[in-house]
């Protein structure tokens, strides 16, 4: 594939008719529903623990990228490698990390994935292929091109897929991690959640092309413009970019439009962001249009959307109950696991 074949792989005005058949089934879509709305009702709980002074450190959100999270990991197979951002946290659900893993994790309990030595989404967990995430984000795009790499080096056909907000696709590790994945070939998926805000600073101060996803042909790449609050367009483009990559044809650029219906962190009210586009935002909700497509096309009745609300909210109050009670790590233990021997 050069420069001038590198295909759009699909865009935002996909027809209904080409988002159904997917190959997917009830079971699926519960799957994607359900980690939709546990990443909602979680985050919710957990911005009620920050203001309750009950989570110490930061509290972030990814309201409004939900489809994002859950599309893109839902086409991932066993084998491939995750690694995530901050607004991604189904992601996690979809690889193996529980809800009472995570709580662990932002509660700062002995028993979550970094053993209380680190605060918030900043985990990871080889025995589910999750390489943990690192908090100056652009720095993740070249952990997964070097996991690309091992993984080509290797043969064993492993996809590597991270994520990157559009303000975090201005610095210098966004090119050169895609530029060394395109030049090597690598099995590697990139997709910059663009939700129109880089923390304050709108998109037309932040590049000057139309559309992010335009640099994929400069870099020789396939890229894919898709809707990003839509849970079947992105796990299209993402099936479609893994595919790609591990028939050896190299990495594919994915640009998901979405909308931050939350500031940047707990501490941000967003009072930057005009009222038109938040509306706008709220009135594309991807866990409320999920919920609509499953009713509307009768995969689920309301009863069993209710039902699986239901589980959701159960399944937060337990995972609260069991970080709440669970050790918080021995001083002593501070720096084992930190340094290498």
């Amino acid at each position: 594939m050069n420069v001038e074949t590198a295909p759009a792989l699909s865009d935002p005005d996909l027809a209904a008719s080409d988002l159904d058949d997917l190959g997917l089934g009830r079971e699926d879509y519960r799957t994607l529903y359900h980690t939709m709305r546990l990443q909602r009702e979680f985050e919710e709980r957990i911005y009620r623990l920050f203001r309750q002074g009950r989570l110490v450190g930061a509290a972030y959100a990814g309201a409004g990228h939900e489809a994002i999270a859950a599309g893109s990991a839902y086409a991932l197979g066993d084998a491939d490698i995750l690694v995530p951002m901050h607004r991604v946290i189904g992601a996690h659900f979809l690889r193996g990390h529980t809800a009472r893993d995570m709580m662990c994790q932002y509660l700062g309990r002995a028993n979550g994935p970094t053993a209380g030595k680190d605060g918030n989404m900043h985990c990871g967990n080889w025995d589910h292929h999750i390489v943990g995430m690192i908090s100056h984000l652009g720095a993740n795009i070249p952990v997964a091109a070097g996991v690309a790499l091992a993984s080509k080096v290797r043969g064993d056909g492993a996809v590597s897929l991270t994520y990157i907000g559009e303000g975090g696709s201005s610095i210098g590790d966004f090119h050169e991690g895609l530029n060394f994945a395109a030049v090597h070939r690598l099995p590697m998926v990139l997709i910059v959640e663009n939700n129109k805000f880089a923390y304050s600073t709108p998109t037309r101060y932040e590049y000057a092309c139309e559309n992010i996803v335009d640099r994929a042909r400069g870099y020789g790449v396939g890229g894919a413009l898709v809707d990003g609050t839509d849970v079947r367009a992105v796990y299209k483009a993402t099936r479609d970019a893994v595919d790609l990559a591990r028939e050896g044809g190299g990495p594919t650029l994915i640009e998901a439009r979405c909308t931050r219906l939350l500031g940047h962190a707990q501490h941000d009210d967003a009072f930057y962001v005009p009222k038109d586009i938040m509306e706008d935002g709220w009135n594309n909700d991807p866990v409320t249009k999920a919920e609509s497509l499953l009713l509307e096309r009768k995969y689920f009745n309301r009863e069993e959307i209710d039902g699986i609300q239901e589980e959701v909210k159960g399944i937060v109050d337990d995972a609260v109950d069991y970080a709440e009670q669970s050790p918080l790590p021995e001083p002593e233990e501070a720096l084992q696991g930190v340094y290498a021997d």
